[in-house]
């Protein structure tokens, strides 16, 4: 069975003929596909939708995180590893409280460490560089599935789908006041003070489906 082709979506040429003899020296993968702007990235997943994504996302024209777990998310056998000299922490939270599967890597690390990255990505395995384990362990556990009753788990998931309150009462048939106390409620046991925060710790615990709250 072929090793699953590989997308080296850099746009530094140094970095990616680097890689690519780093990959080509390790015997990891038999293709290996350059694309050095968004739209060849695009165009490559769907012509190799089970691929490995090596991306560096500072060096292409992205809107923001949640365009990246929305291309993701629409090619869901792939496999991505982000791969930059510098990601921001702020983007990092996001990242991981939104998506717990993409792997990182800095362009710093060790040659032993970005190899084991890629070969973990190809797998489809695990992997997190020390920085980006730090961030991690800020993360809001997993537990959190377990505070909320199933009506609550039911009515933040519509809110994270755009609903309001007074449609989620109507559909629900259940009072306004009814649907609001629980939005209190859920705002409590959280320990969050509005919606936004509510949908982070929901997105990290799956109640919430990540390709369906970044549509």
């Amino acid at each position: 069975m072929n090793p699953r082709p590989l997308i080296l979506a850099d746009n530094q040429d140094i970095t990616r003929e680097g890689l690519l003899s780093l990959l080509q020296q390790s015997g990891l993968t038999n293709v290996i596909v350059p694309a050095s702007t968004r739209k060849e990235l695009l165009a490559t997943l769907q012509k190799y939708p089970n691929a490995s994504v090596v991306l560096d996302y500072t060096l292409f024209d992205f809107s923001g995180v949640h365009e990246i777990i929305n291309i993701k998310g629409g090619h869901n056998r792939s496999s991505w590893l982000l791969f930059s000299d510098e990601l921001a922490e702020t983007m990092l939270r996001q990242l991981l409280f939104s998506d717990l599967s993409f792997n990182i890597v800095m362009k710093g690390n060790s040659r032993t460490e970005i190899l084991t990255a890629l070969d973990c990505t190809i797998r489809d395995e695990e992997y997190l560089c020390e920085f980006a384990r730090q961030i991690n362990a800020e993360a809001i556990p997993t537990t959190v599935s377990d505070v909320l009753t199933p009506s609550e788990k039911d009515i933040i998931y519509r809110i994270a789908l755009g609903k309001t309150t007074k449609e989620i009462a109507y559909d629900k048939n259940l009072s306004f006041h009814t649907v609001n106390a629980h939005r209190k409620n859920i705002f409590r046991k959280l320990g969050v003070n509005n919606v936004h925060e509510a949908i982070k710790y929901a997105l990290r615990a799956g109640i919430i489906n990540v390709a369906e709250y970044c549509i």
